[in-house]
């Protein structure tokens, strides 16, 4: 089964998916480390998660990306409609019910977050 982790420990990923919601649009950026031999298997438990959140309301987009050489790192990049949406289809049993699907020893450090606008690079 996999092991969520927080990349951040004074924002934990399960307090702020429970949090309020304002109604504004939020990106999940979670980043799955596999164990040695596992990363492919990952992938496949990974493509039936998106499968079952793509039929839930509020996604907007999602895409994987792959670390390249002999990474172990995948990396999901997920757009919602609101926190609300993705704390939804987060809960439903049948998600739920795959986290188990996980090899022994995956990682997952899921973080929610906005775009963040930096003068002269790029909006918010």
């Amino acid at each position: 089964m996999i092991e969520l982790k927080n990349l951040d420990p004074s924002d934990a990923f399960l307090a702020v998916l429970q949090g309020p919601d304002d109604g504004q649009p939020i990106t999940l950026i979670n980043t799955f480390v596999a164990p040695d031999g596992q990363t492919d298997k990952i992938l496949d438990i990974w493509r039936e998660d998106a499968l079952i959140m793509k039929a839930q309301p509020g996604l907007i987009s999602a895409q994987l990306y792959r670390g390249i050489g002999d990474s172990h790192v995948l990396t999901n990049v997920a757009v919602w409609e609101n926190l609300t949406c993705l704390r939804n289809a987060f809960m439903t049993e049948k998600f739920q019910s795959t986290l188990a699907h996980y090899s022994d020893g995956a990682a997952a450090y899921p973080v929610i977050m906005r775009k963040q606008a930096v003068p002269a690079v790029c909006v918010g």
